[in-house]
């Protein structure tokens, strides 16, 4: 049991305590309201742009990083399709340093030409390496280009074409920071040795002042119309083996089809104990890597299977054989035995993710942001509540073949794989 305070300043900000008096730290977590699917198509990449631009210094405070490592702290951010989140850990007794540098960047950063090009430059370097100079790094966008028409989910967090930020001028990324990065867009969660009195001072000393947006952001995404019909996309490149790529549409985050679709995915993919290694990897050595998984996305998104074939296997047989594991999934119920390890697996992680302060501070935010904090004590007998009837009635919504899309990813010489790809594309 996580326990909590919570309360708002004047100008938004909502403050989420939790009060853990057997340790000398503290965690500052940020989690502002805002990520990849809030960007304008024209301009992706806004947002994970922002989570290093962040870092580059405020108003008053040119070094971020220096003043948590004086305090001796530490600090970290992520960016999702969904949200941006930041966090600092210090010793409890340096705990406003954190809140000075927090209420610093949040009232305005050092928008500097200079400062934007360092960070612009950071992150074209980072789509090149992941995602366009190695090896099958490629794939995730095509997916998603592929199972996506409408939803912003269509493109990934890094961003939709390394041109728009490449592109991304100084005043787009003032207009981006101060439309998303306000007080009234984000969720604050003290987690330590403190006190909610404490925090409540020095939240309206440090916070209270900084102006709400003056338009305040009303997300408004288009839904994403249903999938009909099966699709696929054949691509080639000088990798060293064929792979293959499905993906299946899953309901959202708050759904209840959520904590099934997560028990499908271990049980699938559970390490060496998951059915696609045992039968598919160990036993017919189709694959030499096979996985299946889903993002915590909050609008409906994606179940996942991605595997490195073995050499001499056709990706056509290497596709009947996944398709035979999911019928199976879908046509028997899984075993007492199945289910109680999955459900112990899935109660350790949780358990284990209590243990760090700073995976509290962020699970707190999370759960506010999702529009219900009490469900951070829930989550657990949610997942014991699933049935092998619940997970068989999930994978028959979700596995079929209209509901599917494919990349065939085949390795070939750079000259043929240049040659197939213009074939492909008329």
């Amino acid at each position: 049991m996580i326990s909590y305070d919570k309360f708002s300043l004047d100008n938004g900000l909502r403050i989420v305590v939790h009060h853990d008096p057997n340790t000398p730290l503290a965690t500052v977590n940020i989690l502002y309201d805002v990520g990849s699917r809030d960007e304008s198509e024209s301009r992706t990449g806004f947002a994970h742009l922002f989570e290093h631009l962040m870092f580059e210094g405020s108003v008053n405070i040119p070094d971020y990083d220096e003043h948590v490592h004086l305090a001796g702290g530490e600090s970290n951010a992520f960016t999702s399709s969904d949200m941006t989140n930041y966090y600092i850990t210090l010793p409890v007794h340096n705990i406003e340093t954190a809140f000075w540098l927090e209420s610093d960047r949040m009232l305005s950063l050092a928008f500097s030409e200079e400062a934007l090009a360092v960070q612009k430059g950071v992150v074209c370097e980072e789509f090149k390496e992941h995602y366009i100079n190695q090896p099958y790094g490629d794939w995730m966008h095509k997916m998603r280009a592929l199972c996506f028409t409408t939803h912003p989910y269509k493109w990934l967090t890094i961003g939709k074409e390394l041109s728009h930020i490449e592109q991304a001028t100084l005043s787009d990324v003032r207009a981006f920071f101060f439309q998303h990065y306000r007080p009234n867009n984000a969720i604050l969660c003290v987690a330590g040795n403190v006190t909610s009195e404490q925090v409540r001072q020095l939240a309206q000393k440090w916070f209270g002042d900084i102006p709400p947006s003056e338009k305040p952001y009303h997300r408004q995404l288009p839904a994403e119309p249903a999938q009909t019909t099966f699709r696929s996309q054949h691509i080639y490149a000088n990798v060293p083996i064929d792979a293959l790529y499905m993906a299946f549409h899953i309901g959202d985050r708050l759904s209840p089809s959520y904590h099934p679709t997560a028990f499908i995915c271990d049980i699938l993919s559970s390490g060496a104990s998951g059915r696609l290694y045992q039968h598919l990897v160990k036993d017919q050595t189709l694959f030499s890597s096979l996985h299946a998984y889903s993002w915590d996305e909050h609008d409906p998104g994606l179940l996942y299977i991605e595997g490195k074939l073995n050499k001499g296997v056709t990706l056509e047989s290497a596709e009947t054989a996944i398709w035979h594991e999911l019928e199976q999934l879908c046509q028997m119920p899984v075993s007492e035995d199945e289910l109680g390890k999955v459900r112990n697996k899935v109660e350790a992680a949780i358990v284990f993710n209590e243990v760090g302060l700073s995976d509290r501070a962020f699970s707190l935010a999370y759960y506010e942001l999702l529009g219900d904090i009490d469900e951070i004590n829930n989550e657990i007998d949610k997942y014991l509540r699933v049935t092998a009837a619940d997970i068989q009635q999930t994978a028959q919504q979700i596995f079929s073949r209209e509901n599917c899309s494919v990349l065939y990813y085949h390795a070939q010489p750079p000259s043929e794989a240049a040659e197939q790809n213009a074939d492909a594309s008329t």
